[in-house]
């Protein structure tokens, strides 16, 4: 393996194209369980049908744990926006469009989404009748088996060469609630200070599934609750400060 090309640099891992294939290293820090478990999230989702790189192999790297995928030959989804504002809206088109596909299927042995919630909401800085108050919202809220990317956003969706997408980073994959995984992407487009195209997402995503927009709102302070457990101190700041918030209009 040649790590040479660097394409991507996170405080715990390094990720390189060699060839056709991408290289993610991770640093010693990172927990093996989690990265094993990233490797099977991805492995598992690939038999749903949903076009994302393949995993090819998990090994080590100098004595680091290292997962190679596929690589996909495009730009992502944020660069085209970024680029191309004009076709703003024909770009969140397809991104609804795409992230309905994950939500039609299925995979049974993925992590429950609310197991998750429950754990990160507990770990979280809110206090113990904050916490209360999420943890017993989360469990009035329907139970669902929708796979649900975890942190689909515009940089986690390349468009091939010839036109294709492709989905990738499936780290924080569950199954669960359509609705929590939507609740996650508006936050994550409020985050980059990104609020019309947060609004406009949400609008877009809400018409298209026929979802009540009220339905994803209900989701917010429980999914900016779990979430605020990792991240900058400014994002745990914005994160709390939506999972303080007792009701929307």
């Amino acid at each position: 393996m040649k790590l040479d090309n660097v394409i991507a640099k996170r405080p715990s891992k390094t990720v390189y194209r060699d060839g056709d294939r991408v290289i993610k290293v991770f640093d010693q820090s990172f927990s093996k369980a989690d990265i094993l478990n990233e490797a099977l999230n991805q492995a598992r989702v690939e038999e749903t049908g949903l076009n994302i790189p393949k995993v090819l192999e998990v090994t080590k790297t100098e004595g680091k744990w290292t997962i190679v995928t596929e690589y996909v030959e495009g730009k992502t989804l944020a660069e085209l926006m970024e680029e191309n504002p004009e076709k703003l809206d024909e770009y969140l088109e397809l991104f609804v469009k795409l992230q309905m596909e994950v939500h039609s299927k299925r995979s049974p042995l993925l992590n429950k989404l609310k197991d998750k919630m429950n754990r990160k909401i507990s770990a979280s800085a809110l206090d113990a009748t904050a916490r209360y108050e999420l943890h017993t919202r989360l469990e009035g809220l329907p139970k669902h088996t929708k796979v649900c990317h975890g942190d689909f956003n515009p940089s986690n969706i390349i468009i091939g060469k010839d036109g294709t997408p492709y989905i990738l980073d499936w780290s924080h994959a569950t199954q669960g609630n359509a609705s929590a995984d939507v609740a996650r992407t508006y936050l994550l487009f409020k985050l980059a200070k990104q609020d019309e195209i947060a609004e406009k997402y949400l609008n877009l995503f809400c018409k298209r599934s026929d979802t009540a927009k009220q339905y994803v709102q209900k989701w917010m302070p429980i999914v900016a609750a779990s979430q605020s457990v990792k991240g900058n101190e400014n994002e745990r700041e914005f994160l709390l400060s939506w999972a303080n918030v007792v009701d929307f209009e």
